[in-house]
């Protein structure tokens, strides 16, 4: 870990630590800010002590960062074209994060302070797609270029869709227990039950599953939310540290070749479908002498980069046996062809099989770029699993008390969480960023409404609010940090 610091000047290298050191206190934050939703309806309900149920929440969102893959994190990573992706350098790298970090961690302070439960994804999509944007508009690039709008309307809709998810099926599974189990004592409220029952804790069968849920509730949270810090500091390395982030240095002889191979068969099948793609990727052009320019990805390029990615990693074995400016080439022609293979599978005129095979192929180019340090995984799972173990009372009286007109029952606090896992762990096998917050409180509505508690408007009304500013907020305070820093400082 500390080589990376070697042959560094002081300046780089102390900036780099506060990049760094803002990931993990964004992390940290967002620790306390979105597991205060996973805890809330266990401790409300009084199922576990607030004590332990934040320190197994810490425990189970550590364990979601280290299992939870990267598949996220480059999601988010991608929401930034490639040709930004491209160009990373010290100055603007360094620029980039200090704006997002510092947009996300300021709105988060903030509504966290006011026991909103507004969203830490949110926060940071909307920092990254202000930075975006301000870059295409310093660079001369169309704004349309800024960002990869692709990439931005699939984890859009996954924002959008998730939380309505987490209303309706929270609601309906709440109807299905009221119809399966009339009379239990599951749809008491902890006041109800202890003015009737003169008991403190809920039902035994009721209390596991509150308990449990809860937990893999914070599972989820920690493999979805966890991975956007990994992402983060994968930028800032990647941007500071090129040469030895560039390409996984841990990488086998296998994975290499695999790299080859995929460069090798991606080559065979633009071949095979010429008469479909050989005006878009000059397929039928004579051969371009030179290595190509990939300052920015040209489709018309394809041909010559996979020629110079088989050339390059001929007998490879190790990613160290490359020189550091070797390395910087090589990611650049692999960013190049996965953005080609992306573009060429959204074509309606290629055929489903030959769209399966870019997937699979995309997938083994970007095997060796796409990955994290195991200490980046440790450090970002710390820094959640410590933050959850603070500052969660003002959001668990909100969600618990202030969302429906009438306290929450236990099946209510089942219903939410049970969907909430399911939404978010559907999320994670598509590799795309949901908001906790949202899908939980979503569904702890949804469960007023099916229980015709009513909606407590005022806090709904203000939870919506900071719902849709946002994105707006966090967009504009990046954008801005990040044009100040550009033409202040001149990177």
């Amino acid at each position: 870990m500390f080589d990376l610091f070697s042959g560094l000047p002081l300046s780089v290298g102390l900036s780099l630590v506060l990049a760094l050191a803002l990931v993990l206190v964004f992390e940290f934050i967002n620790g306390f800010h979105d597991t205060a939703n996973a805890v809330a309806t266990v401790i409300y309900t009084k199922a576990m002590p607030p004590h332990l149920a934040v320190l197994f929440s810490g425990i189970c969102n550590f364990l979601g960062v280290l299992l939870g893959g990267v598949g996220v994190a480059y999601a988010i990573v991608h929401l930034l074209p490639v040709e930004m992706l491209l160009n990373l350098e010290s100055g603007r790298s360094l620029s980039m994060a200090f704006s997002i970090l510092v947009a996300a961690i300021a709105w988060n302070l903030g509504t966290w302070y006011f026991g909103i439960p507004a969203s830490s994804s949110h926060a940071l999509i909307g920092s990254i797609l202000g930075v975006g944007l301000a870059n295409a508009l310093l660079t001369g690039l169309p704004v349309g270029d800024g960002v990869n709008w692709g990439k931005a309307i699939d984890i859009g809709l996954s924002l959008i869709i998730s939380p309505l998810a987490g209303f309706i099926l929270a609601a309906l599974l709440l109807l299905g227990l009221k119809k399966l189990f009339l009379d239990s004592k599951m749809h008491k409220t902890p006041e109800q039950r202890r003015a009737i029952d003169n008991k403190k804790h809920p039902p035994f069968w009721n209390r596991l599953v509150l308990v449990l849920s809860a937990m893999c509730v914070s599972f989820v949270h920690g493999s979805n939310d966890g991975q956007k810090g990994i992402g983060l500091i994968m930028l800032v390395l990647i941007g500071i540290v090129p040469a030895k982030f560039m390409l996984d240095p841990a990488s086998t002889p296998y994975q290499v070749q695999r790299t080859v191979d995929a460069a090798a068969h991606l080559n065979d099948l633009y071949l095979r479908n010429e008469v479909i793609l050989g005006d878009y990727l000059a397929l039928k052009a004579p051969p371009r002498i030179g290595l190509p320019q990939t300052a920015r990805c040209d489709p018309q390029d394809t041909l010559p980069i996979i020629k110079a990615v088989r050339h390059t990693l001929d007998g490879v074995r190790s990613y160290d046996d490359l020189t550091p400016e070797t390395r910087v080439r090589v990611r650049r022609y692999l960013l190049c062809l996965d953005d080609t293979a992306r573009k060429v599978s959204s074509l309606d005129t290629l055929s489903l099989d030959e769209k399966t095979d870019l997937r699979r192929l995309r997938s083994d180019l970007t095997a060796t770029t796409e990955y994290a340090p195991f200490w980046v995984i440790v450090a970002v799972a710390l820094a959640l699993g410590a933050g959850t173990m603070v500052g969660w009372r003002r959001v668990v009286l909100t969600v618990g008390e202030k969302i429906g007109k009438q306290g929450m029952t236990y099946a209510q606090g089942m219903a939410a969480q049970i969907t909430a896992v399911a939404a978010i762990g559907v999320a994670n096998v598509f590799s795309l960023p949901v908001s906790t917050t949202q899908v939980l409180s979503s569904g702890v509505a949804g469960t007023m409404v099916a229980n015709r508690s009513g909606l407590h408007n005022g806090t709904v009304r203000t939870i919506l609010l900071a719902w849709l500013l946002t994105f707006p907020a966090s967009m504009l305070l990046s954008s801005g940090l990040f044009y100040l820093a550009v033409t202040v400082l001149g990177v």
